[in-house]
C-alpha cells in the first residue's frame, strides 16, 4: 500500500525486458558483414551465426556444432548410399601410421612431410619441479607415429595380407574418418587441421579396371556436387604439379564461389602400381603370373559445408538447397490469444503429418519465448527452404503463408492440398538455386588469349580459359606472379590446340586458370 506502482512495474517491467532481448537477438542475428564490403567477414559471421562452427582451444581445429554437423550426416548418408550402390564397404582403419610406412613412397612422403604431425611419447608424469604435467623422457616410442594426414600407407601395408589372387579383387572399401595436416592458416570448414572425409582406397587386377573406378568416383562427385548440393562443377585432370601426392592421374570436379574464386570439391586418384610395389602387394592372377594390384584413392571432406554456404547463401544468411537442409519446412504460429494458439496448433499437428508421409523434414516453432520476428529471422539466417505461417486470418480463411528462402518471396494458399504444394515447391527451390548458381558461373568464364590479358583479368576473378604449353615451369611462373593456378584441364568442352598465352609454345587445349581457397 505504500508503493502504489509496485505492483505495475513487477507485472509489466519483464515483458518490456522480453522484448528488449527479442529485439536485441533478432538484430544480432542480421548483423553479417555484407559480400560486397568483405567476403571473407561474411563467410566468417555467417558460420558463426548460423551455429555451424566454432574455433576451439586447440589452434587451428574447429567444434563442429549440431546444425552444421546435421549438415555433414546429410551429406554422408547420401554419399555413403551412392558408394555401397556401386558396390563399395566401409571399413576402418588406424589413426596413427607408423613413420617407416610413409617414408616408402618416395612422392607421397615429399607431399605430406611438411604438414605431419608426429607422436613421440606414450606417457606424461608429474613435473619434479611441481609446475603440473611434463612429458615422461623414458616413455619415448622407438618408432614415431605420424597423426593419419591420410591413409594409403596403413591401408596397403594392411592389404598385402588381404590380397593373394584375382579372387580375392576387386577391393572396394571406404572410410569415414578424422585426419590431420598442420595447416598454418586456418578457416572455418575451408581449411582447418583436422577435418572429416571419407577415403576411399581400391585395388584392382588391371590398369583399365582402376582408371574406370577413378573415373566412377569422379562421376559420383560430379551427381552429388550438382544434384544434392545444387552446386555445378567442372570435370577435369590436375596438372602434374597439382596432382595428388603419388598418384599417376587425379581427376577433380572445380566449383566456384560467389566471389569468383574456384574451390576443389572432390579428388579421386589413379595411383597406378606406385603404392602396390611401395608395399609389395602382389597377386596371382588368372594364369598363374604374380603382378602388383593397380590402386586407386579418393575423398571428399568437410570442406563441402564450406562451398555449401559460400555457393548459395546472401547478406540474410544460409541458403541450403533442400536435399542437404537438415530442416526443410518450418510452421510458425502468430496468435493473441490461447484459444487461436490451441486451434492454431490443431491445424499445424495435420500439416506436420501429410508433410511427413511426404518424406518432408518440418518442425512446429510454437515456443513462447520467442516473437514470430525473432523466429523468421532466425530460420532464414538458418536456410530454412520453407516457411510456413499461420495466424488468425488465416485460421477463419483456412490458409496459410508460405515464404520461400531462395527469393525470399511469400505468397497465401489454401490449407487444401498444402503438402504437395510444398514438395513441388521444395523442387522448384532445390532446381532455382542450382540455376542462379550455374548461370553465375558461366558469367565468370572468360577466354584469354595474352599473358598482359590474363593479368588484368584475374584480378576481376572467375575462371580463364587459357592456352598452356604443359611445363610445370610456365606454371610456376603464373603462379607465383598472380597467385593464379591450374585448377584442371577440362575432360569436357573446347578441345581446340593454341599457343600457350605466356611463351607462344604449342598448346593441346585450354586449361582452366583461377584464383582458389
Amino acid at each position: 500500500n505504500n508503493f502504489p506502482n509496485l505492483k505495475i512495474l513487477c507485472n509489466f517491467a519483464p515483458l518490456k525486458r522480453k522484448q528488449r532481448v527479442n529485439n536485441s537477438m533478432a538484430k544480432e542475428l542480421k548483423e553479417l558483414t555484407p559480400r560486397s564490403e568483405n567476403y571473407a567477414q561474411w563467410y566468417n559471421d555467417l558460420v558463426i551465426k548460423a551455429n555451424l562452427a566454432e574455433n576451439s582451444a586447440v589452434r587451428g581445429c574447429m567444434v563442429i556444432k549440431p546444425y552444421g554437423y546435421a549438415i555433414w550426416e546429410k551429406m554422408q548418408q547420401q554419399l555413403d548410399r551412392m558408394f555401397k550402390e556401386t558396390g563399395h564397404v566401409n571399413a576402418y582403419f588406424p589413426l596413427f601410421i607408423p613413420k617407416s610406412f610413409m617414408s616408402r613412397e618416395a612422392e607421397h612422403v615429399e607431399g605430406f612431410a611438411k604438414e605431419c604431425a608426429v607422436v613421440t611419447h606414450y606417457r606424461l608424469k608429474n613435473d619434479p619441479k611441481g609446475d603440473g604435467l611434463v612429458v615422461d623422457p623414458d616413455a619415448k616410442l622407438e618408432e614415431e607415429l605420424i597423426v593419419r594426414p591420410t591413409s594409403e600407407t596403413i591401408i596397403w601395408n594392411t592389404y598385402k595380407n588381404w590380397i593373394h589372387s584375382y579372387r580375392d579383387l576387386p577391393l572396394l572399401i571406404n572410410q569415414w574418418a578424422n585426419v590431420v595436416r598442420w595447416e598454418m592458416r586456418t578457416r572455418l570448414f575451408l581449411r582447418t587441421t583436422e577435418f572429416l572425409w571419407q577415403e576411399g582406397h581400391t585395388a584392382h587386377a588391371t590398369r583399365e579396371e582402376a582408371e574406370e573406378e577413378a573415373k566412377k568416383i569422379l562421376e559420383i562427385y560430379t551427381e552429388f556436387a550438382e544434384k544434392y548440393m545444387a552446386m555445378p562443377v567442372i570435370k577435369g585432370v590436375k596438372s602434374a604439379s597439382e596432382r595428388f601426392a603419388g598418384a599417376e592421374e587425379t581427376y577433380t570436379i572445380e566449383a566456384m564461389m560467389q566471389d569468383g574464386k574456384a574451390l576443389q570439391a572432390g579428388t579421386s586418384h589413379f595411383l597406378g602400381q606406385n603404392f602396390a610395389k611401395a608395399f609389395d602387394v602382389q597377386f596371382t592372377d588368372q594364369n598363374g603370373n604374380r603382378d602388383y594390384v593397380w590402386a586407386t584413392s579418393w575423398g571428399v571432406s568437410t570442406r563441402l559445408i564450406g562451398a555449401l554456404i559460400m555457393s548459395h547463401s546472401d547478406d540474410n544468411g544460409l541458403v541450403l538447397p533442400p536435399t542437404l537442409a537438415p530442416l526443410q519446412v518450418v510452421i510458425v504460429p502468430i496468435y493473441k490469444n490461447e484459444e487461436q494458439l490451441r486451434q492454431i496448433d490443431e491445424k499445424a499437428e495435420k500439416i506436420m503429418q501429410q508433410l511427413k508421409s511426404l518424406g518432408i523434414s518440418v518442425k512446429y516453432d510454437n515456443a513462447d519465448n520467442k516473437k514470430p520476428g525473432w523466429k523468421f529471422s532466425e530460420y532464414e539466417l538458418k536456410g530454412v527452404p520453407v516457411r510456413l505461417a499461420m495466424g488468425g486470418r488465416d485460421l477463419e480463411n483456412n490458409t496459410i503463408e508460405i515464404a520461400r528462402r531462395d527469393t525470399l518471396t511469400k505468397e497465401t494458399v489454401p490449407c487444401e492440398g498444402i503438402a504437395n504444394h510444398v514438395k513441388n515447391l521444395l523442387d522448384e527451390i532445390q532446381q532455382n538455386i542450382y540455376q542462379k548458381a550455374f548461370d553465375f558461373r558461366v558469367s565468370q568464364i572468360r577466354e584469354v588469349n595474352s599473358y598482359d590479358e590474363f593479368k588484368v583479368e584475374i584480378e576481376k576473378g572467375g575462371f580463364l580459359l587459357c592456352h598452356w604449353d604443359g611445363t610445370p615451369e610456365t606454371e610456376e611462373l603464373v603462379k607465383n606472379e598472380t597467385k593464379a593456378t591450374i585448377r584442371c584441364i577440362p575432360l569436357e568442352g573446347d578441345k581446340t590446340p593454341g599457343k600457350c598465352m605466356v611463351t607462344g609454345k604449342p598448346s593441346v587445349q585450354r586449361v582452366i586458370f583461377a584464383r582458389a581457397y
